[in-house]
C-alpha cells in the first residue's frame, strides 16, 4: 500500500518542487502554505508523510511539527529548511522531526532521508 503525504511550504515553487519529487514514492494527498493549513490538512487527510517547512507565517513549522506529533507521534515528518537554521534544526529535532534535508532541496538526498527515517526504502 502506497503511503500518503502532504507537503508543507510557504513557497509554491518549493510545494511544487517536493510533490513532484515525492510523487514519485508516496501519494500526495494534499499541501499547505503555513503551519495552521498543514494541521488543517492533517486532520483532514490524515497523512502517513509529511514534509514541512520550518520558518513560514502564521504558525511555523516546529510548533505545527509539536501539535501534529502530539496528535499522531507515528507521523513521519522530515523538515525542510535552509543550511543557515542550525538552531531551528536542533530545536525542530527536539521537537519530534524524523529527519531533515536543506533547500535546495536535491532528490537524492530527500530520497536517501527518507530511506533513513523509514523501515522501507523508497523507489528510484
Amino acid at each position: 500500500m502506497t503511503q500518503r503525504a502532504i507537503v508543507v511550504d510557504d513557497s509554491s515553487f518549493q510545494r511544487n518542487i517536493v510533490s513532484n519529487t515525492i510523487g514519485n514514492w508516496f501519494d500526495v494527498v494534499g499541501t499547505a502554505k503555513n503551519g495552521k493549513e498543514a494541521i488543517e490538512v492533517f486532520e483532514a487527510k490524515r497523512p502517513d508523510v509529511i514534509t514541512m517547512d520550518i520558518m513560514m507565517p502564521e504558525l511555523n513549522g516546529i510548533e505545527s511539527l509539536r501539535r501534529i506529533k502530539s496528535r499522531s507521534p507515528e507521523t513521519t515528518i522530515v523538515m525542510v529548511t535552509s543550511v543557515s537554521q542550525n538552531e531551528k534544526m536542533r530545536e525542530a529535532a527536539r521537537a519530534g522531526a524524523d529527519g531533515y534535508v536543506t533547500k535546495p532541496v536535491d532528490t537524492e538526498a530527500l530520497r536517501e532521508e527518507f530511506d533513513d527515517v523509514l523501515d522501507f526504502p523508497v523507489t528510484r
